[in-house]
């Protein structure tokens, strides 16, 4: 059972790698835009874009973590649709976060308070919403 914890603490720490990587990417990025907005609460959030690379990072400091049972989820808005763009770590509020997917032509992007593992689409009002900077 050793090898085997082993192993997942080995694969755990390569996707952190890469996924820190890919932040750091696209906040080095030369053609990076950033958009900062007051959140809920006093928090402060921030939406990294980077149009050469097609993604984005969102990052956000004084936010409460979620009630129990609940997550973060971020959303892009497509011209009014939300497209999921993945969970924030709920112990990491104050974490830089890769959106998942491609940034396309959404226009910004929202954070919900989601039932733990998620939801297809938004179940409650934005906690926060910020506009994707625009080169």
């Amino acid at each position: 059972w050793q090898h085997g914890a082993a192993e997942d603490a080995r694969q755990e720490a390569g996707r952190a790698r890469q996924a820190n990587d890919a932040v750091a990417e696209v906040l080095a990025a030369p053609d990076a835009k950033v958009s900062t907005t007051r959140l809920e609460g006093g928090a402060v959030g921030t939406v990294v874009v980077s149009s050469s690379l097609d993604r984005a990072v969102f990052a956000a400091s004084g936010m409460a973590p979620p009630p129990a049972g609940k997550v973060y989820q971020l959303w892009y808005d497509d011209g009014g649709t939300m497209r999921s763009a993945g969970l924030m770590d709920p112990g990491a509020t104050a974490e830089a976060t890769l959106l998942e997917g491609p940034v396309r032509q959404a226009s910004g992007v929202g954070v919900t308070v989601e039932p733990a593992g998620g939801s297809p689409s938004p179940t409650s009002d934005p906690v926060a919403v910020l506009a994707l900077p625009r080169a």
